[in-house]
Formats: C-alpha cells, sequence, structure tokens
C-alpha cells in the first residue's frame, strides 16, 4: 500500500523572522521551521540527533541551525550533522502559497 502525503497549512511567512524559527506540532511529531538571511524556509524534526536538544531554540546561520545544549550544527537542506559531528534529524518537504507556509508529511 502506497504511503499517501498530506500538506499542512502551518503560518503565515510574515509570522517568521528572517534567521528565526518556529515550532509546530503535528500529530506526535514537533517540527521545527526556519527561515534563512535569503527567505528561504526550512522544516526539520525538533530534535537534536546528539543529546536531543530542541533545535527551534538554536542560532540559524546561513542553512544551518546550531543546538543550544551542545553546539552541534545541522544542515537545514539535508538534516545531517555538519563537521566532526555525526548524525541526522528528519526533514520536511516545504511549499509556500500566498504567502502561507506548507508542510508535507
Amino acid at each position: 500500500m502506497a504511503n499517501i502525503k498530506k500538506w499542512y497549512k502551518i503560518t503565515q511567512l510574515e509570522n517568521i523572522p528572517l534567521m528565526g524559527s518556529r515550532k509546530v506540532k503535528i500529530g506526535e511529531i514537533e517540527i521545527a521551521i526556519f527561515k534563512t538571511r535569503d527567505g528561504s524556509i526550512f522544516a526539520i524534526n525538533n530534535i537534536c540527533p546528539h543529546k536531543k536538544g530542541k533545535l527551534s531554540e538554536g542560532l540559524v546561520h546561513e542553512t544551518q541551525v546550531t543546538c543550544p545544549l551542545h553546539s552541534w550544527e545541522i544542515d537545514l537542506k539535508t538534516g545531517e550533522a555538519l563537521g566532526n559531528d555525526k548524525g541526522c534529524t528528519g526533514i520536511f518537504e516545504t511549499k509556500i502559497k500566498n504567502e502561507t507556509i506548507y508542510i508535507c508529511l
């Protein structure tokens, strides 16, 4: 049986500041939504693969977020830990329609 994906309306684009984030919960999944300096939107699992820190509370720079617990850097495009760190968190497809952010699960 094929998995059927669904798009979820999250928030208006203006509700997330540049270099900022928001967290949302869809069912049991907590997701961190990030807006980079150039206005790109990324959505990843809100849990760092290292010590389970809340990535939505981290610092956004370029297309990475730094975990607030132990400064692991996570690539927002891939969910992969950068540098010498090893680990990965889930990523989610996003789209913007009429200034509204949607996430596909």
